[in-house]
């Protein structure tokens, strides 16, 4: 019972946290406007692609917390889910596709920590955390491809 419950408050904890972030930083009229690259995604890409994420992220979250809650590997899980909620209220919040950049750089690095020290804990957790890694490294080029195009 202890398990589901721990999966139960990082998966619905991630999940809600991903939909306040997305919820109270909708893009406005100022990103309809911005410059994109050709690779830029429809909008409707988005939601299924970070709720499936933000279930993911829960559960290896989960996952190190039942082996070593007090692990450097939580740590970092803990800074990253901050960068990640961080990265919307810079970019869209405060329309700043420069310290988004700064912000999805350093998620970027905490994701890479995850995955090296959660990969002694718990393989499939690190396994769990390899399309965050793809998707932000491609969410950092979307974002990098802005700033400077605008």
């Amino acid at each position: 019972m202890r398990k589901v419950v721990i999966y139960s408050v990082f998966i619905a904890g991630v999940v809600i946290l991903g939909i306040l972030s997305g919820v109270s930083n909708m893009p406005s009229t100022w990103y309809q406007s911005l410059e994109k690259p050709f690779f830029n995604p429809p909008p409707w890409v988005f939601a299924p692609v970070w709720t499936l994420l933000y279930v993911m992220i829960g559960i290896a979250g989960a996952r190190v917390w039942l082996k070593a809650p007090a692990s450097a590997a939580m740590q970092i899980w803990f800074a990253q889910i901050a960068l990640n909620a961080l990265w919307s209220s810079v970019f869209f919040g405060l329309e700043a596709p420069g310290l988004a950049l700064l912000v999805i750089v350093g998620l970027l690095v905490t994701i890479l920590g995850f995955l090296w020290k959660a990969g002694p804990i718990d393989r499939p957790a690190r396994l769990l955390f390899t399309p965050y890694l793809a998707w932000v490294s491609f969410a950092t080029l979307l974002n990098a491809s802005i700033f400077l195009m605008n």
